[in-house]
Order: structure tokens, then sequence, then C-alpha cells
């Protein structure tokens, strides 16, 4: 079983569809067999052990799969940056928990509810006795799309999904069933070059590739979102051992661009922020908002 995507777009509005916060977090299916728990993120990588927070989910039910998002929240708001490095560094007792925001329910007691439209889905959801799982909350539905996604905006978080109510959840397939409206687009990127700055190496910027079939395609560099001691540190770890001679894109970038970088085996994953794509395949004012170490390498692509 595969999440559901949604399709970015305009907002639709009308009696049909119902609005949710987009978090700016992890995706988890989290599926309970026979008492059971397992974690998994969008790409299948299992993340049971990084999250002890939700360890109490089987007393929910002892055959249930859970979908939502993992965040951290920082003054009430999702913290990608500090997501990212608590992903890097699992611990056993956590100082700031992270919380649960499920929003769907796709089995229960082995009977599948993919088929089932949402508005159903969510009664099911709302049913079940979560309260034993402190770290779990159910992301709250709106009916005024609009004026969430103003409140997001304000409080600069990243948007807001529509979804039909009486659509069916898509296993593994990118739906105009859920809209993701959002005041700024993201994009996955693999890390091809470092460039340090400074006598103690501090990273002053990165060149980033995405994967088109034809090899790493060169998308930019990217400096903004680097200023952060947690960022610093994560990057300066995961980067360590992966130097390489030769760049690792398939086009050489500029060189200007390629001054003073030092390439490195692109396996290392980060997220950026950016405004739109140039003519030439460039991310536009590209901003590193975290490091993904929950992304396998090989399942990065553009997004749409």
């Amino acid at each position: 079983m595969q999440p559901m995507l949604a399709t970015p777009g305009p907002l639709p509005t009308g009696p049909e569809w119902v609005y949710e916060v987009l978090w700016d977090g992890m995706r988890l299916l989290a599926e309970v067999t026979e008492g059971e728990l397992r974690l998994r993120t969008r790409g299948g990588r299992d993340v049971t052990a990084t999250f002890p927070e939700l360890a109490g989910l089987p007393t929910i039910a002892p055959d249930v799969v859970l979908d939502g998002e993992v965040v951290l929240l920082q003054d009430g708001v999702p913290s990608f940056g500090a997501l990212a490095e608590r992903l890097h560094r699992p611990v056993a007792r956590p100082r700031t928990p992270v919380t649960f925001m499920v929003f769907d329910v796709l089995r229960l007691y082995g009977v599948p509810l993919l088929e089932r439209p949402l508005r159903e889905r969510r009664a099911t959801l709302e049913r079940l006795e979560t309260g034993g799982v402190p770290a779990l909350q159910l992301s709250p539905l709106y009916t005024d799309g609009r004026a969430l996604l103003d409140a997001t905006v304000r409080r600069g978080m990243e948007g807001i999904v529509a979804k039909r109510r009486e659509g069916p959840y898509l296993d593994g397939v990118r739906s105009s069933g859920w809209v993701k409206v959002s005041p700024r687009q993201t994009q996955t990127c693999l890390v091809g070059g470092v460039r340090a700055e400074g006598r103690g190496g501090r990273i002053g910027a990165l060149l980033l590739g995405v994967p088109d079939g034809r090899g790493l395609a060169y998308v930019g560099r990217v400096e903004a979102g680097l200023e952060g001691a947690p960022v610093q540190r994560v990057l300066g770890e995961m980067l360590g051992d992966l130097g390489r001679d030769t760049p690792p894109f398939a086009e050489r970038p500029s060189r200007t661009d390629a001054a003073g970088v030092a390439w490195c085996e692109p396996v290392v994953a980060v997220e950026v922020a950016h405004t739109g794509w140039s003519a030439a395949g460039r991310l536009r004012r590209p901003a590193v908002r975290g490091v993904r170490a929950d992304v396998d390498p090989a399942e990065v692509r553009r997004e749409p």
C-alpha cells in the first residue's frame, strides 16, 4: 500500500470539497498487524524505531492502517528543519516529541476502506479511540478553503489540501481528488557539489541535481537556507565521506557555479523551496528547507 498524493493546483471551491492544513512534515503510513506496529515513509523506508512516541498506536486497534504526517511543532507551527535534524539523529527519549497528524484510515480490523468515500473514512477515523496516544492528533477539517489558506499564509505555513468528500483513496496515485494549494513550490534534490567558505569550512553553497532518466540533471546552486547550525551540522556529517573527483551531473555546471566546489556522490537529499523553473531547467530563487534523511535517492524525481 502506497500513499495517495495530491495534485498541485488552484483552490477548488464548492460543497463537494473539504479542506485541511498542508502539514509541513514527513508523510507516514502507520500499519498495525496482529498488534505489531510498522511506520513507513512515502518511499517505503521503515522508520518505526525513529518515533518512539508512536509506539502506543496498537492500542487503537490490533489491525489498522493510518495515513498522516509527522510534524515537529515549534510555537504551534511545524518546523521542517527541526524534524530533519531529528530524522538524522533518532533518540530513544526525545526532548521535543513529534505529533502524528492523522487524516485518513485505510484499513480497520482487516477490512480495506480504500473504495469508501472520504466522508465515510473520516467518520470511521473519528470513531476510533485515539486518546491513549498523546502524540496523535486528528488533522482538522474545514469548509472554508479561502479563509484557511489565508490563515496558513499569515502564519508562514505551507498551504492547504482540498479533498473531495465523495472521493476514494487511490493507492499510490497522484489524484485530482486531492488538490495541494500552496504559495510556494518545493523540490527534493540530490547534492552533487559543496562549496566551503572560511577557515572553519562552513558550507556556503550546494550544487543540486534531479534525476531525469538520462542521468542527474543539474538544477542550480543554492546558498539560502544554509545559515543555521543544525543544517550545517547534519550536512557536514552526511557529506563528509562522499567526495569524488568529477561532477556527478550529466551536464557540467557553468564555470561560475563550479568555482571552488568539491564534488560528491549524489546520495544526500535536501528539500528546497523555490519560485518556479527557468527555461533552462534551473530552480528560481531556491532555499534549502532541510535534509531529507527519509528519502531514498533512487526515488527522487522532478515534482509537478
